[in-house]
Order: C-alpha cells, then structure tokens, then sequence
C-alpha cells in the first residue's frame, strides 16, 4: 500500500561528549509529518514512536543457583547483536498503537525486539525464562527505559520527542529511529545516527580497558595496592 505521508526528523547534534561526572541526560528530537490527511490528524489517527539504539553487541545472561549454600552460576544464554543501551517514546503505550504482531515484526520496543540465542540451547524450554530475565535486567539497571506519552504533537503535525541517555551510555554510534503510524498501520520511518564520545581521563580509561585489558588489569590492580598502602598510612593510629 502506498502512503502520501512522510516523516521528518532533526536532532541539534549528532555527537555528544560524556565526561567522567556525565549523570544522564534527556536528548529531544524534533519532527514533521509531511502529505498528512487533515481529518485523520483531528481525530488522533496518527501516532509517532521514537527509538534510541546502543551500540549492539552479544549479550550473555546467567542464571544463579545456590548449590551447597553457595550462589553459582549454574545456566547462561548469549543472545546475539542486542542494543547496548535503549530508550523508547511514543503518542501512547505502543502495544495500543498497533497490533503487537506488528511490533515484533519491526522490533519495536522492549517487548518486541528479537533476542536470539547464539549456539545450543537444549529443547528451548527455558528460553522464555532467559528473554524476560534478560528484559528485566536491563531495564532495572536503567539502560532500557520507555515512555510512552514521551512524543508529544507541539501543533498540527509537528511533534517534540524526549529520549533518555543513561548515565552509563555506551561509547560509540547510536541510532535515532522514529516511526509513523497511521490509525494503527506503519507509513514510514526514519533514522539518523547520533555519535557518542567519552572524552578526557573516561575517554583514556575506555580506551585502555578494550584495546590493552592486560596492561589495564595490571596497572587497576597496582592502584588498587597503592591506595590501600596510602590509606593504612593516613588512618594509622599510633
């Protein structure tokens, strides 16, 4: 089926710089809706839901059993290519927007989007157990946000949009994605890369953790030696 309306978005940056006391922060992305029907927009028919992607990476999550009085993992699952980060807005709650068939089949939101395990994983009993642990987690640790009532019309077609960073946004290339949908079916959508730099001492530290973990682990743990030294020196009672 073929659309008449188009969707337009802008951003007021596309890199941002975190620095070592970066505590989050709301990014607001700003859009049209071109070709749009003025009927269908008096009556609420169309609705907007943004997106802001991490990075994406494999992700293992393990499960902890207590065996013998001692907490162990005993279970994992990776899954493969996940966002690192994930903040999603939206007109109204999402699975109120369109069907939720709809919504797994774009990946929209934190219900929807495809977690799929990498490698052998029995007779897929506990797979349900592992997504809606790995749901959970993410979402407890503040990386995986979603409001809906977070994309707000700021007059006829135009809509203001508000999505978290988190105060541990992930380093690199995050993508912004906005979708429009029309009395519960997608028109069209947009996307636009938004760059994510830590700079300074985090930027070094960073660095030095992925390109040498070994010289990294060596000079943590010395610091670690030193500071303890320096400590018991300070607080030392005659």
């Amino acid at each position: 089926m073929d659309f008449t309306e188009k969707l337009d978005i802008g951003i007021s940056t596309d890199e941002i710089s975190i620095t070592s006391d970066f505590r989050g922060a709301d990014l607001t992305i700003f859009g049209a809706i071109d070709g749009f029907n003025a009927n269908l927009l008096a009556q609420g028919k169309y609705n907007i839901v943004v997106a802001l992607e991490g990075p994406k990476e494999n992700t293992t999550v393990r499960k902890k059993q207590r065996v013998f009085g001692i907490w162990i993992n005993t279970n994992s699952m990776t899954f493969e290519l996940v966002p690192e980060s994930y903040s999603l807005s939206s007109t109204r709650d999402i699975d109120t927007i369109a069907p939720p068939g709809g919504m797994n089949n774009m990946g929209i939101g934190v219900n929807h989007m495809p977690l799929t395990p990498i490698g052998y994983i029995g007779d897929g009993s506990n797979l349900t157990e592992f997504r809606d642990a790995f749901r959970r987690l993410r979402e407890t640790t503040g990386v995986y946000q979603r409001d809906p009532g977070g994309v707000q019309f700021i007059s006829s077609s135009l809509f203001k949009a508000s999505v978290r960073l988190p105060a541990d946004v992930p380093n690199g290339v995050h993508i912004v994605r906005a979708y429009l949908f029309r009395d519960g079916v997608f028109v069209a959508a947009k996307a636009l890369p938004l760059r994510v730099v830590k700079t300074g001492l985090e930027q070094a530290i960073t660095r030095a953790a992925h390109e040498s973990p070994l010289f990294y682990g060596i000079t943590a743990v010395l610091l670690a030696v030193v500071t303890g030294w320096l400590a018991s020196i300070v607080f030392r009672r005659d």
